[in-house]
């Protein structure tokens, strides 16, 4: 998730109001990107063939900033900001989420106050978590219409940001802090009361992904200026959780992914601004072609052989085949 303020000091935060940290994510962005029309009633979409490009579907109708995607009854789920401004802070109630499927993009779930900045989703066993401001907001897919779970970090953890779980165990990481917290799901009913755990401190976590007993992390750095230490990382024993770089190029890394045959973790990288694919043997690093100009990509989702790629400041979601 691209974060082009400063969040290690969280008392300066306090002393600047969500209005001006608006005007300073729109003027970061307005260089690269424009805001798109969220009123067009149907999905655009392109289909986009050259001799060296495979085939790629862009959609752009609908969309107004989204951030994550995840695969949901043969379709795949589309988390919006929904905002009038890029503000992954932003506390305006319009964040919705869309699903995609067959061609077709339809509401899922409603802008209803409930969500702001929608980022990072899990589901399972008929509950939607979505990770969003200083919160988990946990949806009963059963009944969409009941009151929605909020879960609510310590006041200082801002840029709640993806989710990942492992049996009864959930992992939130914060971005702006570097916290991975844990959350026992085994009871929902007791999930408001939780209070989260501490797991692990990366700096700058953003995705996660679990695969056979490791975790992998990528860190984005929160005020923007890339170091040596944002990389993808792995927790190669999750019971002992120390993390150690997966691979040491330094960039602005964002959502997580494997290939179905799990040969091959894709990962979004905001500097430079690209999708990116890691050999899980070799650890060597590839740029992934795309014939759709990116503005600022995501959290990832792979099914098949089909990647979807969430252009968050674009405002849209590019299907591309990897065969």
């Amino acid at each position: 998730m691209k974060l082009f303020i400063i969040l290690q000091n969280v008392s300066t935060i306090k002393k600047i109001n969500m209005k001006k940290i608006s005007i300073l994510f729109l003027l970061a962005i307005m260089a690269f990107t424009a805001c798109n029309d969220s009123t067009k009633q149907a999905p655009n979409q392109t289909e986009i063939t050259t001799d060296s490009v495979k085939s790629e579907i862009v959609i752009d109708s609908l969309l107004k900033f989204n951030e994550s995607t995840l695969p949901y009854e043969n379709g795949i789920l589309v988390a919006n900001f929904g905002s009038s401004e890029f503000n992954p802070l932003n506390t305006e109630g319009k964040g919705y989420i869309l699903y995609y499927k067959d061609g077709s993009l339809s509401p899922f779930i409603e802008a209803q106050g409930e969500l702001s900045a929608p980022k990072g989703m899990f589901q399972r066993d008929g509950y939607l978590y979505v990770a969003d401001v200083n919160k988990v907001v946990v949806f009963n897919l059963k009944n969409k219409a009941e009151k929605p779970i909020v879960i609510k970090f310590p006041k200082d953890e801002l840029f709640v940001n993806d989710i990942a779980v492992d049996g009864n165990n959930m992992y939130v990481s914060v971005t702006n802090t570097g916290n991975i917290y844990q959350f026992d799901l085994s009871d929902v009913a007791k999930l408001p009361k939780a209070t989260p755990s501490l797991y692990l401190n990366v700096t700058g976590a953003n995705g996660l992904l679990i695969n056979e007993g490791k975790m992998y992390i990528a860190s984005y750095p929160a005020d923007g200026k890339t170091t040596d230490k944002n990389l993808v990382y792995v927790v190669e024993d999750m019971a002992k959780p120390v993390a150690t770089p997966f691979i040491t190029k330094a960039g602005q890394y964002d959502g997580l992914a494997l290939s179905a045959d799990k040969k091959t973790m894709y990962t979004t990288n905001w500097g430079p601004i690209e999708l990116d694919a890691i050999n899980m043997d070799t650890k060597e690093i590839s740029k992934v072609e795309l014939q759709t100009p990116l503005a600022g990509v995501a959290d990832i989702s792979v099914v098949d052989d089909l990647i979807y790629i969430p252009d968050l400041a674009g405002s849209k979601l590019i299907i591309k085949s990897l065969k």
